[in-house]
């Protein structure tokens, strides 16, 4: 069951509730069923929290590369990348979902450009190695939005996963060696 169905039981369910509670009060309001039902109504949110799957990605200190701009940036790309995740789960309008697609894979080309930029400035030693899988995984990015323009929503679990575990793997692995020579270079 999909989060967009899970949240419209809830909110049937919530529905029922305050329906019962309405009609418990018309019996006086002393009616200790009422009072139990106006509990589990104030309970619904934190159930539904703790039973929802969430699957979003949540920054960690040590992601940092120790370069703020270029953090700020995995920050930004992180918040776009939970977007665009919850987009695909409550299985929004196309619109939407197009919009945060093509948000996430225009700040991934901005990010990949700043991050370039900083490299050349410093004279990182294994910058085309890097650029390299900038270059492929835009490519892939590519792939996915035409993906998406094909098959619409059914496209977006695989772009959804991929992408959150690439971001990741990108930042604790090729990411976190510049840090250190960039800070060396007087970059911060």
């Amino acid at each position: 069951m999909n989060n967009r169905s899970k949240a419209m039981i809830y909110a049937a369910i919530i529905g029922l509730i305050i329906v019962a509670i309405f009609l418990g009060f018309l019996s006086g309001l002393n009616n200790p069923v009422s009072w139990l039902l106006l509990a589990v109504l104030f309970l619904i949110p934190f159930i539904y929290q703790r039973n929802n799957n969430n699957d979003k990605l949540i920054w960690k200190n040590e992601y940092s590369v120790g370069v703020d701009v270029l953090d700020n940036d995995h920050k930004k790309l992180i918040a776009l990348l939970n977007q665009f995740s919850t987009a695909y789960d409550y299985a929004m309008s196309e619109e939407y979902e197009r919009k945060t697609l093509e948000e996430l894979i225009e700040y991934t080309k901005y990010h990949f450009a700043r991050e370039e930029d900083l490299m050349l400035q410093c004279q990182y030693p294994d910058i085309e190695a890097h650029k390299k899988q900038h270059v492929m995984m835009i490519a892939e990015v590519d792939r996915f939005a035409a993906l998406y323009n094909e098959k619409g929503h059914n496209a977006l679990e695989e772009v959804s996963a991929f992408l959150s575990n690439w971001l990741i793997n990108h930042i604790n692995g090729t990411d976190k060696q510049y840090g250190q020579h960039m800070n060396d270079s007087g970059i911060q």
